[in-house]
């Protein structure tokens, strides 16, 4: 039997369908560009454009519940400084031995610009600058809260973008499609420098390609805003209940995430610590979520408001100019009737003729003195009112 012809463009073409199709994602070959004795770092420059997308959509979700404009971004300048703090010194604890550990630097604790923020101490004291924030504007913190919750989870979103730059945040090996290709960096010394240097050739690491766990967080992030953005328009969540819902959601992804991340991280009974932080983080919204049903509906959007918000016009207001004008014009009625007022000798004076017509007039019907009277004041009225 004949063996079948094997056309050698046919293996040509599966052989590039497959390469392609099995391309890896790869890092980018540096996370710090020099202009001039300035260094941009793609991380701090995803931080800025997180907190800038995440106050620009609470503060339109603030207005649509009612609140005042300027006040999500009044309560930020608490806040994201609170955060920030919060963030590094919980990555600090958490991470100690990378800063206070043998040959290490202690100083380099304080370099937030090399990465490293942890969102459970963000979230932590950022809460405390925002309820600062809230207590001086007069505005409750869940409402503020529930404004803002999906901005921020958005906000972390954008933030993993910087450790795809800084190369960190990625799990084990893998032959998947989508697995990440590490890089290794140099700085201008030749030495390995994975946050400042730079990918010379290219040259893989050692494991690569890997599971990019950052991207992975991502993505679960964005579909969490969806659903917080979702549940609050159906249900009308109030008084932190939406904010405990981007927690609970946030913290399931971050459980299994998590537990994915081979990069170096503080261990309790085995697991990484984050991973008992989560679970703990995610019971404590749901019991929040439950308990905060009892208080109903959304806040009154007067509550809202706060201290410093212009007063609203009450049914009445516009009415008081126009009356004070009439009654004006009724005193300067009285003031020139009063100067019109004939004197007592001249009307001694007055001929026969006059009186007699003083007595038909006098003699005339009541009813009619009084429309002709009426006709009269209301003809001056409005000559002096629009004078």
């Amino acid at each position: 039997m004949r063996r079948p012809h094997t056309s050698p463009v046919t293996v040509t073409r599966v052989t590039v369908a497959s390469s392609v199709f099995l391309a890896n994602i790869p890092s980018p070959d540096r996370g710090v560009w020099e202009i001039g004795p300035v260094p941009i770092r793609a991380y701090a420059l995803c931080i800025i454009a997180g907190i800038i997308l995440a106050i620009w959509w609470g503060e339109r979700r603030w207005i649509a519940r009612g609140g005042t404009a300027g006040t999500v971004i009044d309560i930020a300048v608490f806040a994201v400084p609170f955060g920030l703090v919060g963030g590094r010194l919980y990555h600090v604890a958490t991470d100690w031995h990378r800063y206070f550990g043998e040959g290490n630097n202690p100083l380099n604790a304080l370099r937030i610009w090399d990465g490293g923020l942890g969102i459970w101490g963000a979230i932590a004291l950022g809460a405390v600058g925002a309820w600062i924030g809230c207590r001086v504007k007069g505005v409750p913190l869940p409402a503020y809260a529930d404004a803002i919750a999906p901005g921020i989870v958005v906000a972390q979103a954008v933030g993993r973008v910087g450790n795809y730059f800084n190369q960190e945040l990625y799990g084990g090996p893998t032959d998947l499609p989508w697995g990440l290709e590490l890089y290794r960096r140099v700085n201008e010394f030749g030495e390995a420098d994975n946050l400042n240097g730079v990918a010379v050739n290219h040259i893989a690491t050692d494991g690569s390609p890997v599971h990019p766990t950052f991207l992975y967080e991502l993505l679960w992030n964005l579909l969490v805003a969806a659903l917080v953005v979702w549940v609050d328009r159906k249900y009308r969540l109030g008084h932190g209940r939406a904010f405990a819902v981007y927690v609970m959601g946030y913290t399931l992804g971050r459980t299994w995430i998590e537990l994915m991340r081979t990069d170096d991280a503080t261990h309790v009974f085995g697991v990484r610590i984050n991973v008992w932080v989560s679970i703990l983080v995610f019971l404590g919204a749901a019991v929040y979520f439950v308990l905060a049903r009892s208080r109903g509906e959304r806040e009154d959007p007067s509550l809202l408001r706060g201290k410093d918000a212009p007063p609203q016009d009450e049914p009445g207001d516009e009415a008081k100019p126009d009356s004070d004008s009439e009654s004006d014009a009724v005193d300067d009625d009285a003031d020139d009737a009063d100067d019109a007022e004939p004197e007592p000798s001249k009307a001694a004076d007055e001929s026969e003729p006059a009186e007699k017509a003083a007595a038909d007039a006098e003699s005339a019907p009541a009813e009619k003195t009084g429309d002709d009277t009426g006709t009269e004041k209301k003809a001056d009225a409005s000559s002096k009112s629009d004078s």
